[in-house]
């Protein structure tokens, strides 16, 4: 890899690692996808194999590993409810030592690095919307506690090793992301809608649906990504990234429903532990140092271009 910026995507076979490679390819990058395949897809990045700048290393970012770089997006780990409570202790060792692992390569190799947080450090908010400034309400021993609280350590550690070492870092905090490539069994709540109203299956609304969250379109988060990664080193976040607009995910099925009439219904269930009552993003701060990033795509746009990716998956089945 001797292109100008050789870079390192960890979970770059994921849903949103996948897009981020395709697009660091096509601004000129050297790519490296790393990934163990646990819930990334080669099909996801099988269109990129052809490329002489791409390269994919399967490798578990738990256990130590080198390469020359110049910069780091660490996107590894799972990012659903269902996906990361399936196997706790692994998420949080992903999150902690595979993002140590990861500081260590940047500090070897002089390399810029960014940590893909999570609006999951706010918890279930007392503050609305959630600005950085803003440290959270949450329950260090929930069931959702090996996502939360891995992320927020690994936040610790990114600024530690920028103040004890020097490292180039910088951490963003993502709200709920969409678009396709999305698992049909990825837990997430636009996947989920649009895989049961395609199948005619009642649409799982927990609770009475009153509760809100905020939708980005990747093609969005992306652009943010990249423009994170090219801030001056003086800029460490944290930077929420993420739509403002709000919706009820009882808003959010009967968008769904409006645009798949296949006799699906929604079907109301209780509430999990610990589910965020609300979330939105602040995205000042992203917007001022991000060269006046804002989201462009809205959410009925880009549930179309979603559902449409998912009606493909589901004919191809």
């Amino acid at each position: 890899m001797t292109a100008a910026k050789r870079t390192l995507v960890t979970g770059g076979a994921g849903f949103l690692g996948s897009h981020l490679c395709e697009r660091l390819l096509r601004d000129g990058h050297a790519v490296l996808c790393v990934d163990d395949f646990s819930t990334g897809a080669e099909g996801n990045i099988a269109h990129l194999r052809s490329s002489p700048r791409f390269q994919v290393l399967p490798h578990d970012i738990t256990q130590p590993f080198d390469a020359e770089v110049d910069q780091i997006y660490n996107l590894a780990c799972p990012a659903s409810p269902v996906h990361y409570q399936a196997d706790p202790l692994r998420t949080m060792r992903t999150s902690v030592i595979g993002a140590l692992n990861l500081l260590e390569l940047a500090r070897k190799r002089n390399a810029v690095i960014l940590q893909t947080s999570t609006s999951e450090v706010y918890g279930d908010p007392m503050v609305h919307p959630q600005p950085e400034s803003y440290w959270g309400n949450v329950n260090p021993i929930g069931v959702r506690a090996c996502y939360d609280e891995g992320k927020r350590c690994a936040e610790t550690m990114f600024f530690d090793y920028r103040r004890q070492h020097g490292v180039r870092t910088k951490v963003v905090r993502l709200f709920n992301t969409y678009g396709p490539r999305m698992r049909p069994d990825d837990g997430r709540v636009v996947s989920n809608f649009i895989v049961q109203a395609l199948r005619g299956e009642d649409l799982t609304v927990y609770g009475t649906g009153a509760q809100t969250r905020s939708f980005c379109y990747v093609d969005d988060l992306v652009e943010a990504l990249v423009r994170m990664m090219a801030t001056a080193d003086d800029v460490a976040g944290p930077v929420n990234l993420g739509n403002p607009g709000e919706f009820t995910i009882l808003e959010l099925a009967q968008k769904v429903l409006a645009r798949i009439h296949s006799g699906a219904r929604i079907a109301y269930h209780p509430l999990p532990g610990d589910d965020p009552r609300q979330r939105r993003p602040d995205i000042a701060r992203a917007h001022e140092l991000l060269g006046g990033w804002w989201p462009q795509v809205d959410l009925d746009t880009g549930l179309g271009r979603t559902i449409d990716y998912f009606r493909q998956q589901e004919g191809a089945a």
